[in-house]
């Protein structure tokens, strides 16, 4: 059995580490609500890119010549997972890792080759952990990401999507639903469904309100304008993401805390066990010693 000393350490090692698992927590909540404001702030522009896409769309001859929107035979899927830069997040990253090499396995049996990019330190340590040929990586931002990180990251997928050098882009995210919660979404953004520039009724019909003269031609502003949509949705994912992240961290946090809380109470009721057991024996000695001294 341990002694008394032993477990006292113990206890001050684990409240240490609750301290500091209730920082985090706290930090965590702070850092979520303001990426919770981010989206919502995010949500009307992107909502609004669409509209005007729907209706430059419309307004075109044909929108079948531009780059992005071309579908062709898929002989090379990219695969983008946004991971963080940190753990203690409990499953985040994990599951979109799980994800992303379930996608792997099936496009292997499909016969269709994986490429990979990665964004996020944890991704890129376990992609090369596996010895997978990581193509691009980006890092540094899964906390607070910028609308210029998304860009660096569009304009490179867009690169790579018009130079053939692949045939499809994933984006793999976890979405943000609740602190509790987050769903891992396999989402398709390159190439851009032309459904997407249909739109439904009511866009359709704010689209052909008012009569508008375009100037250059519409289908030189939607080939300027579909850049900047798949911009819009990778800059959505990372938000998605970083909420998503800080909703987890806080979860995995307050679990901890609450593990060390129990954890505390069991050694101190291991210490008191142990402290009355020390006492026993000192007084077994003790009348020991007094019947030595009376025989």
């Amino acid at each position: 059995m341990a002694s008394v000393q032993d477990i006292k350490r113990r206890v001050r090692s684990v409240q240490n580490t609750r301290k500091i698992t209730r920082a985090m927590e706290l930090v965590a909540a702070a850092k979520l609500r303001r990426a919770q404001t981010r989206i919502e702030a995010m949500r009307p522009y992107a909502e609004r890119m669409q509209e005007l896409m729907v209706g430059v769309a419309r307004a075109s001859s044909s929108v079948r010549g531009l780059p992005l929107l071309q579908r062709r035979d898929v002989r090379t899927t990219a695969i983008l997972p946004l991971t963080g830069d940190r753990g203690l997040a409990g499953a985040f990253n994990a599951q979109i890792l799980r994800e992303a090499f379930g996608q792997e396995r099936r496009l292997r049996d499909e016969g269709v080759k994986a490429r990979w990019l990665v964004s996020g330190k944890k991704g890129v340590s376990t992609l090369r952990f596996r010895r997978y040929e990581v193509a691009q990586a980006w890092t540094g931002f899964s906390d607070s990401p910028q609308y210029a990180d998304a860009q660096a990251i569009a304009h490179r997928i867009s690169e790579l999507y018009s130079e053939q050098e692949v045939d499809r882009v994933v984006v793999i995210y976890n979405q943000f639903e609740s602190a509790l919660t987050q769903r891992v979404v396999a989402q398709e953004v390159l190439p851009i469904p032309e459904s997407l520039l249909e739109g439904d009724e009511e866009e359709r019909s704010q689209a052909l309100l008012g009569d508008f003269i375009y100037e250059p031609e519409p289908e030189q502003i939607l080939e300027r304008l579909l850049p900047v949509y798949v911009e819009t949705e990778l800059y959505r994912a990372l938000l998605e993401s970083a909420a998503s992240e800080q909703g987890a961290r806080m979860t995995a946090m307050r679990n901890a805390s609450k593990n060390a809380g129990d954890l505390i109470e069991n050694l101190t009721l291991q210490m008191n066990r142990a402290r009355q057991a020390e006492i026993t024996q000192e007084i077994l000695e003790v009348v020991a010693g007094a019947d030595a001294l009376i025989c």
